[in-house]
């Protein structure tokens, strides 16, 4: 005669869940880091000047009704001349309060030849923070559910189990 312990598969079923969204993160992660090191690599590079420094509010809410979640972040504007002898100025995707960059400082400035109209500011925030955030937030989530695993396994606790089988004809 065999039985079965149940209630426990699902507790399996939410240590798998958490383990794949945490893997999730990680390759969307690696993928754009990816992305990063093929712009950075087939990217010419040229010098450029911030011109200046526009402000934008960010909403940290879904609702524009709940403005102290606001906040005003500084996207740095940067003129720089391409290989082809004309200048370019592009507004930086990745902004910030403090400010990072100053009005008439010098930056790197990443462009690809066929449209230098998508140009990046060579550094930290513009093309590394989204991979460092999203590989960083996978491996902690994955890793918490691994660990997890390990321990419901080791502990005896994991999945379904079955009793031992008794001979009920002695």
């Amino acid at each position: 005669m065999q039985s079965q312990v149940r209630g426990r598969g699902s507790a399996w079923w939410i240590t798998f869940g958490v383990i794949a969204f945490g893997s999730l993160f990680l390759v969307i992660g690696l993928i754009l880091a990816g992305v990063s090191i093929s712009y950075a690599s087939s990217a010419e590079r040229a010098r450029g000047t911030v011109t200046d420094l526009e402000w934008r509010t960010s909403h940290s809410s879904g609702s524009h009704r709940n403005r102290s979640s606001s906040s005003t972040v500084a996207y740095p504007v940067v003129e720089f001349t391409s290989a082809d002898g004309e200048t370019r100025t592009f507004r930086s995707s990745g902004g910030s309060n403090p400010p990072s960059y100053e009005r008439g400082e010098q930056v790197d400035v990443l462009y690809r030849a066929d449209s230098p109209e998508d140009a990046r500011i060579d550094g930290f925030l513009s093309m590394w923070l989204l991979p460092l955030i999203f590989s960083g937030i996978g491996l902690l989530i994955a890793g918490i559910g691994t660990t997890v695993a390990i321990v419901r396994r080791r502990s005896g606790a994991g999945g379904v189990r079955t009793a031992p089988v008794v001979d009920l004809r002695k």
